[in-house]
């Protein structure tokens, strides 16, 4: 290798050269792309990760080296020497950068051959996604893959610097820490020195941050790796990627504040896109009633609308049931869905809801003089006309009813307009960048198996200042101060102020089912933390994959991690997990289960 090189020193990258570098010799190297072969003259088509570069191997100039590179085929590694000149007019490519120029070679070194490659190595590759992961290092070749991680290179720049300049320091929290199952499972790792004993790898850095605050560092951030041994979905990995802040001498508005201006300047500097600030807010009980969700995408309507008030004497059953359980009766107007959709699509539509543990979706479907529904004979024609105002109905609209307890109701009609709009290609082309902010979360939720409260978001957060007398007498009622950032329906980070106060964090604990002991064994270095001087603090973590996704444009989480996790969180490139040797487990004091 060290003679290929000699003599060969690369004069820049491929679209580091333009129409003003005509005239120069340089010298380039990357993968061979593809191959024109038109006789007299070769074609190629030069990689690297700047782009391309056209060269050309002229016969009549030297046949020797135009022999050789008749021997070029894709993905081999050449280095070559020539001039830079302009293209015929006829072989200019305005689409490229380099699309103006083209080299033509008087030399050429072949630095490493390649086999075929075993994937599609096309832009839009038809190569299934299993055998891309397996051979990922050459999935990595195609420009759209690269033009995401460098779009992912630019959030990290773009984000420490932006937190520099504001005040933040970087500072690096344990990867090895103590387990303290609450929520998603941790990783663990055994311990060789103290065996039978076991580090976790951290979820979030959430309780060493705070114990930074305490430390006088009154702002900090970190872009860290995080891990959850949890099952996985299109955009969840095992491993994953925040950019976490926290704040000191802080309140909710003071947190929003710096986080809005940080993404104004991430989405102009890496889309140019220009975000008007401030961000809408919209509390947690308004995204519920509305959108069913909270992480609403506000991009369209199909709004949820309580008929209760309306329905709650009729003759229909179904609905004067589920007020009477305390439940409620909501619908959706699919606007121009009562023509274009078939009987058998709104069944479809009525199934899809038992998905999600409907007992059964009621509809009308209403036309130019005539209603069409199995419900309406249980209606008075008042009853009906008030549903169709509340409604906003008009002929050729489909209204889609569930009855149940509220939780369930909100869940299925949240589900049932994302599908609608699915099915009805309704954001197809919308390139609308809806951000929102989702405020006052309820602190708690109530475990109908465990029978006892969990905190909605973590142990550490603090309740709203004026539900603070509801945690003794009604805990299921109190907000918290904590806030979602949502773009088009999903979360991109999420925050709040934390408990800085030692009696509210102890009876958070207790609320939560822990003994003082329990909370003591958990979370002892943070609750004697709390005795030595806290400031008021909070902060906020964003899934950064989430946000490059986003940002590229993307749906697959795997398409914006070098090397992902697939479903079972197996790594198809590097075949991990894997068996390890006896001794290794021997070392760590470990014997396995036989199943």
């Amino acid at each position: 290798m060290a003679e290929l090189m000699k003599g060969m020193k690369r004069t820049g990258r491929l679209t580091d050269f333009s129409q003003d570098n005509i005239g120069e010799q340089v010298t380039v190297m990357g993968w061979v792309r593809k191959r024109r072969d038109l006789g007299g003259v070769i074609f190629i088509d030069l990689k690297d990760i700047s782009g391309i570069l056209q060269i050309v191997f002229k016969k009549e100039l030297n046949e020797e080296l135009f022999e050789k590179a008749e021997t070029l085929r894709n993905e081999y590694v050449i280095a070559v020497k020539g001039l830079i000149i302009k293209r015929d007019e006829e072989t200019i490519n305005p689409n490229l950068t380099t699309g103006y120029i083209e080299v033509v070679a008087s030399e050429l070194r072949i630095l490493s051959e390649a086999k075929t490659p075993p994937i599609d190595m096309e832009e839009n590759s038809k190569t299934n996604e299993l055998m891309r992961l397996k051979y990922r290092y050459l999935d990595l070749r195609r420009q759209t893959m690269q033009d995401i991680l460098l779009l992912r290179h630019r959030i990290y720049k773009i984000t420490r610097n932006f937190f520099d300049e504001n005040g933040f320091y970087e500072i690096e929290t344990p990867m090895l820490t103590k387990s303290t199952p609450e929520g998603a499972r941790d990783y663990l790792v055994p311990s060789r020195v103290n065996q039978g004993t076991f580090y976790a790898l951290p979820q979030s850095p959430q309780i060493f941050k705070q114990l930074l605050m305490l430390s006088g560092f009154d702002r900090y951030m970190q872009v860290v790796r995080c891990f959850r041994d949890e099952d996985l979905r299109a955009n969840r990995q095992p491993e994953f990627t925040q950019i976490d802040l926290e704040m000191s001498f802080v309140d909710v508005d003071d947190v929003i504040e710096v986080n809005e201006r940080y993404l104004k300047k991430l989405f102009k500097d890496t889309k140019n896109i220009d975000i008007a600030l401030p961000i809408k807010r919209m509390t947690y009980k308004e995204a519920m009633e509305r959108f069913g969700s909270d992480k609403p995408d506000t991009r369209f309507g199909i709004e949820i609308v309580d008929l209760s008030s309306a329905v709650k004497d009729c003759g229909f059953q179904v609905f004067t049931g589920a007020i009477k359980n305390g439940g409620s009766v909501r619908a959706i107007n699919a606007k121009g869905c009562g023509k274009i959709f078939s009987r058998r699509d709104i069944d479809s539509l009525g199934d899809y809801t038992k998905l999600f543990g409907s007992k059964g979706m009621a509809w009308i479907q209403v036309e130019q003089d005539n209603l069409k529904s199995a419900i309406t004979k249980f209606l008075s024609e008042e009853e009906i006309k008030t549903i169709l105002d509340l409604m906003d109905a008009a002929p050729g609209d489909l209204i889609c009813f569930i009855a149940d307890a509220d939780e369930k109701v909100f869940n299925i009609l949240g589900t049932l307009r994302l599908e609608i709009a699915r099915r009805t290609n309704l954001l197809d082309g919308n390139e609308e960048m809806n951000l929102l902010w989702v405020t006052e979360f309820p602190l708690l939720e109530y475990d109908e198996e465990q029978k006892r409260f969990s905190a909605k978001h973590h142990p550490f957060t603090s309740p709203m200042d004026e539900d603070l007398s509801l945690i003794d007498t009604d805990p299921g009622k109190v907000r918290a101060k904590a806030y979602d950032i949502v773009l088009n329906g999903e979360e991109l980070g999420g925050g709040s102020i934390r408990i800085y106060d030692q009696e509210v964090q102890r009876k958070m604990f207790s609320l939560l089912g822990f003994t003082d002991e329990d909370a003591q064994e958990r979370f002892g270095f943070l609750i004697d933390a709390l005795k030595y001087g806290t400031p008021p603090h909070g902060g906020l973590a964003y899934g950064l994959d989430r946000l490059v996704m986003s940002l590229a444009g993307t749906d697959n989480i795997r398409d914006v991690i070098a090397f992902p996790k697939i479903q079972n969180a197996s790594c198809p490139l590097s075949s991990a997990p894997s068996i390890v040797d006896k001794k290794q487990l021997d070392d760590l004091g470990i014997e396995l289960k036989k199943d």
